[in-house]
């Protein structure tokens, strides 16, 4: 499982950098012949070819174009931009604002029937209520050095979180017991977080999961995931958000989380534990 290298995004690139490479050899060009046609120098197409240098669409209508391959450049010219959509820097998510980050995600929950999560160290947004995550955005707000609008993101998040109580929706969520005793925010936040945690529990479309901290493991803790049906797969880094749609690490990430559910306990015993950690905080 990869923690930091955006192995779908590489492997969604090179396939564009390997179509203008058929190109090219389809044509009977050189690349030393292509760059001359193009415009530019000859280490820009080995670059290109190689995954190296991420074309823009300007490059590759000038590449089909010189190859005879116009008709196929709106197709590559979509193929690259998913590519590059699926490894996204945070820093660039966020240049809009969290409140707008957190809107961009409806379309893809109100679609989404049945949600996968797993999270070793954050309660994950649709249970969070609006005080843990307003602490949680003036955290990264304060990290990040960007515009505070953590009151708005706060209200966005809780908004999208009604697709909880609405829709034909199932949430099947595995968190590690640190996620219970993390403080993100103040006293008061954390005891009325974990408060809600035991009231959705009572949701009929959601279970709750917890791995014990002394269950024994035969998975180690992982990157918090969010898995979308059997289609797409989220995982946040620290630095960036990396979509993951290649059918063998969604399925991956399912095995994971299948084992994941295994060393969780549920219903009165992750009870229990919530109200552990509630009683920790006096």
């Amino acid at each position: 499982m990869p923690s930091t290298s955006p192995s779908s995004a590489l492997a969604a690139r090179r396939s564009v950098a390997a179509r203008l490479r058929d190109i090219r050899l389809s044509s009977g060009m050189t690349g030393v012949e292509l760059a001359n046609l193009c415009g530019w120098h000859k280490s820009k197409s080995s670059r290109i070819e190689n995954a190296r240098t991420p074309p823009s669409d300007t490059d590759i209508r000038a590449w089909c174009e010189a190859c005879g391959a116009e008709g196929l450049a709106d197709d590559i010219i979509a193929a690259s931009r998913n590519a590059e959509s699926l490894y996204v820097e945070w820093r660039r998510k966020q240049r809009a604002g969290l409140k707008n980050l957190q809107e961009s995600y409806v379309a893809l929950h109100e679609r989404t029937r049945l949600f996968r999560i797993y999270s070793p160290d954050l309660i994950p947004g649709f249970l969070q209520t609006p005080e843990y995550a307003r602490a949680l955005f003036s955290s990264i707000i304060t990290f990040d050095r960007t515009d505070d609008d953590a009151e708005a993101a706060a209200e966005a998040r809780a908004k999208r979180s009604g697709i909880l109580r609405r829709g034909e929706h199932h949430f099947a969520v595995v968190l590690e017991e640190s996620v219970l005793r993390y403080r993100i925010g103040d006293h008061q936040t954390m005891a009325g977080q974990l408060g809600h945690l035991l009231s959705v529990m009572s949701l009929p479309r959601v279970s709750l999961g917890i791995i014990p901290f002394d269950s024994p493991r035969t998975v180690w803790p992982m990157e918090a995931s969010y898995i979308y049906d059997d289609a797409l797969v989220r995982v946040e880094l620290t630095t960036a958000e990396l979509t993951i749609e290649a059918p063998t690490e969604v399925a991956t990430y399912l095995k994971a989380f299948s084992l994941f559910q295994r060393h969780a306990v549920h219903g009165t015993r992750a009870r229990t534990l919530i109200t552990s950690a509630i009683d920790a905080l006096e």
